[in-house]
């Protein structure tokens, strides 16, 4: 269904609200998922056990079965403490929310890109919140964030009651850094991890030699053929980097978003981008419009 619906969904993209509307039948991806093996990544061991739910973690030390290494994944459970996410909270709806697809609102500060055709355009981008500059600030706290610089800060809200979700995806390539930063605000939920096996000129993966130190070993072979559970808890904040980046599509399913949850979504340039003597003008003009708090 190609027209744009007035929940936001459009294309192979759908929540509750058009499903029984439109009497669209979507694939329940959790049960195409369950066929495969499953395993938790734990924060506070950094191993991933087998199993299926995200408190899984809360039984460290005493995991059960023999754990994988997943490497590119740093999470640091609560980054934001009980004030900052109430206080997040009620700033963040105080900012107007515009529909956004598969039963998502969203907030969107940065430049208008188009991954397709790889046009960058400032539009009206002239900032971020700033009720939110002091989440910013935290990131000088994360050793694996140092020189981190925010071009674009997206906040997303999902709602159980309509089905919010978002499909498997890697992050841009061509235009989006090494470092994919997630601050979860409220409600508990999970990033499922699936092993990508699909062309390099999806996702412009094929840009990452240009500028990426990423180097794919493949030490543990078993990871490739199982799905991967990552918790983000209500305050976490979650970076993916190296395999996890580049070699794993993530999404969120339906059925583990019980609650509102809204999140906070950080991208930096590449390097490949940010040293592009062509774009050097624009790139000056984007980076001097996200140090703008207002």
């Amino acid at each position: 269904m190609e027209t744009v619906r007035p929940c936001g969904c459009k294309g192979i993209r759908s929540c509750l609200l058009c499903e029984k509307e439109y009497k669209i039948t979507k694939p329940n991806l959790k049960i195409q998922l369950e066929k495969y093996s499953s395993y938790v990544y734990c924060p506070l061991c950094n191993l991933s056990w087998p199993g299926w739910n995200s408190d899984i973690y809360a039984n460290h030390p005493d995991h059960r079965g023999k754990s994988i290494e997943f490497p590119g994944v740093y999470i640091k459970l609560d980054f934001l403490n009980h004030n900052d996410i109430a206080l997040l909270t009620k700033a963040l709806d105080d900012i107007p929310w515009e529909v956004s697809q598969s039963g998502r609102r969203k907030q969107n500060f940065g430049p208008k890109c188009n991954f397709k055709k790889k046009k960058l355009r400032l539009g009206s981008f002239n900032g971020f919140p700033k009720s939110t500059h002091f989440v910013q600030q935290k990131f000088l706290e994360i050793p694996i964030l140092k020189s981190f610089q925010t071009v674009e800060q997206c906040t997303l809200e999902y709602d159980p009651l309509r089905g919010a979700s978002i499909d498997p995806h890697i992050d841009d390539c061509w235009v989006w850094g090494e470092r994919i930063v997630t601050v979860n605000v409220t409600g508990n939920s999970v990033l499922t991890m699936i092993p990508y096996s699909g062309p390099n000129t999806k996702y412009n993966l094929n840009d990452v030699a240009e500028y990426s130190t990423f180097e794919d070993k493949n030490e543990n072979g078993d990871v490739r053929n199982v799905i991967v559970r990552l918790p983000m808890p209500e305050g976490s904040l979650m970076v993916l980097y190296g395999a996890a980046r580049y070699e794993w599509e993530h999404c969120v399913l339906r059925e583990d978003v019980k609650s509102r949850r809204i999140c906070l979504a950080y991208r930096e340039l590449t390097t490949f981008y940010r040293n592009n003597l062509s774009k050097d003008e624009e790139v000056k003009e984007l980076l001097q419009r996200a140090s703008i708090f207002r």
